[in-house]
């Protein structure tokens, strides 16, 4: 059957796919509503005159990083009467087979996975979506200021503000990580091994002093709605939560948003992630989702791994 002027359109935007779901990520800390701008820059793609779109790739790029602008402007209503601590929605980035999706770009260096880390994702949420959107755009995918002001439709100084403020109110409350995946794993395999074994001593001497614990149930399930802080409270927390998964759930340590970091499954569906940042050999945060709504989008990369 002879390909169609529609399916040749279909099969240049699946070329581009990977790479907006990417950027909607990035912006929006949402696998679902990355999706969702994803699928309607689709629809803007289909429905163009295509002899106006010089550059595929910088067309989708503007259509979908304005999209994601709209997007976050209405989620901070929501957001602010979520309940309890709102987290990214956390992904897996490796362990994937070809072709799998949701997926990101390929994480090879530490810039790259510390842009789409669930410790940066949740220090944007405080960037105005503006900010969020130029940070993005410079800081995970090189856009020269001169490009961003035309996909944003800024002023080349404006993107250079913007980007400068950005960096400024993140660099505020950044913490010094250790890029090393090695080293960050071994980590994790001892705080894993205390928790389970109910070892307060041995975990507390795996966390920061300041550590902090966040848990997202979002109202769906039971969960701390406010921050845990302390070394020796974060320990019992977590050595609870740990200590008391029966046996039907299977814990295992995945790559998630480009770091080790722990996942309870009953029945190959993710029920908890836990996602540990790690500085200075110690633990310096963690960050738990059992809200199943944001769940939705890992257990969809489990059941696709099979």
């Amino acid at each position: 059957m002879a390909e169609t002027a529609e399916d040749a359109r279909a099969a240049e935007f699946e070329e581009h796919r990977s790479r907006l779901f990417s950027l909607a990520y990035r912006m929006l800390g949402s696998a679902v509503e990355a999706e969702d701008a994803v699928q309607d820059a689709y629809l803007r793609w289909r429905a163009a005159d295509r002899a106006a779109v010089r550059v595929p790739a910088a067309w989708l790029t503007r259509v979908c990083a304005n999209l994601c602008l709209n997007r976050l402007t209405s989620a901070r209503a929501v957001r602010e009467s979520y309940v309890g601590p709102w987290l990214p929605e956390p992904v897996l980035t490796g362990g994937l087979p070809v072709g799998a999706h949701p997926a990101l770009d390929p994480l090879e260096t530490a810039e790259q996975r510390d842009t789409v880390s669930l410790a940066l994702l949740t220090l944007m949420e405080r960037l105005t979506p503006a900010e969020r959107a130029v940070f993005v755009l410079r800081e995970a995918f090189a856009y020269p200021h001169a490009e961003i002001a035309g996909i944003l439709d800024i002023t080349e100084g404006g993107s250079r503000q913007l980007h400068r403020r950005a960096r400024d109110r993140v660099a505020e409350e950044r913490r010094r990580f250790d890029p090393s995946r090695d080293h960050w794993r071994a980590v994790v395999e001892r705080f894993l091994d205390a928790a389970r074994g109910g070892d307060i001593d041995r975990l507390k001497s795996l966390l920061a002093e300041d550590a902090t614990a966040w848990s997202d149930g979002g109202g769906r399930v039971t969960a701390a709605r406010r921050p845990v802080s302390g070394a020796d409270r974060v320990a019992r927390l977590l050595a609870g939560f740990l200590r008391h998964a029966g046996p039907e759930h299977a814990i295992t340590i995945e790559e998630v948003n480009g770091f080790p970091a722990v996942v309870a499954a009953v029945d190959g569906r993710p029920v908890a992630v836990l996602v540990l940042e790690v500085g200075g050999g110690r633990v310096l945060s963690v960050r738990t989702v059992v809200n199943p709504d944001k769940l939705a989008p890992i257990a969809g990369q489990f059941a696709a791994r099979g």
